[in-house]
């Protein structure tokens, strides 16, 4: 273990069932934290055996069960330290073709769901003074994408949203910051490729796309997002808030 402020402390994750979510969780439950994982199912969560682990099924879209559920962790644990907004879905449909269903399913997911959990946690945290919660984004938010408008646009909404608390919660002690991932090897990410080039093409990226590939030549892991998550979320990052750090390998030219 590193050591970072974790041990006997409470963290809660959404979208804690695959990819970034549940590399989240693992890094958290090695940290010492006791961990309140969520996701709409938890068939991955039920490799983990650990003590300091609790599942619960939760749809971020339901603010009604959001409340419920982090009042509920506040009772049983005394507190929650640290939010990890994970929860989020892709849309690849160009912009004319995108329904309104669409659209408001995405931003219900990525940029609402957002929205209950942060703002359920704050009310706790600002009666404690204290506290640190992490949005994890997208580099999807900060550069034009193409068949990706309703994903970028919640993803950019989401990332604003969680400055702007940052900065009202400041005064209590209580930082807010944004981790912006670029093409990490997820079910999401595999989904979208059409054959075993998938890979290769999106580290070589598309002039035809305005997309740019990724200087450092490979995808980021799970571990390498979430690595930055804890970092955000521990006492090695006291003195950040409002922060949007890229862990993109490069891939949209800007930190």
């Amino acid at each position: 273990m590193l050591r970072r402020g974790f041990e006997g402390k409470t963290a809660f994750v959404t979208g804690a069932s695959g990819g970034i979510g549940l590399a989240v969780v693992k890094l958290l439950l090695n940290e010492g934290a006791n961990v309140i994982a969520t996701d709409l199912e938890l068939r991955e969560l039920g490799t983990l055996a650990d003590q300091n682990l609790h599942r619960a099924v939760l749809d971020v879209r339901n603010s009604r069960d959001v409340n419920r559920l982090i009042d509920e962790a506040v009772a049983m644990h005394g507190a929650i330290d640290f939010g990890v907004n994970v929860a989020g879905i892709l849309s690849t449909t160009p912009i004319v073709e995108t329904s309104d269903e669409d659209w408001e399913r995405v931003f219900a997911v990525n940029t609402t769901g957002v929205f209950h959990v942060s703002r359920a946690l704050a009310r706790h945290m600002m009666a404690r003074r204290s506290g640190s919660i992490v949005t994890v984004s997208s580099n999807a938010a900060g550069i034009p994408r193409q068949n990706m408008a309703a994903y970028a646009a919640s993803k950019a909404a989401s990332t604003m949203f969680t400055r702007c608390l940052g900065l009202e919660l400041a005064p209590y002690g209580i930082r807010c910051n944004i981790v912006a991932p670029g093409s990490t090897l997820t079910p999401m990410q595999t989904g979208m490729w059409q054959d075993a080039s998938g890979e290769e093409r999106v580290i070589e990226g598309s002039l035809s796309a305005f997309k740019t590939g990724i200087p450092l030549g490979k995808l980021a892991s799970p571990e390498d997002i979430a690595n930055a998550v804890i970092f955000l979320l521990s006492d090695k990052a006291s003195h950040i808030t409002m922060t949007d750090i890229y862990v993109d390998g490069g891939a949209t030219l800007r930190g």
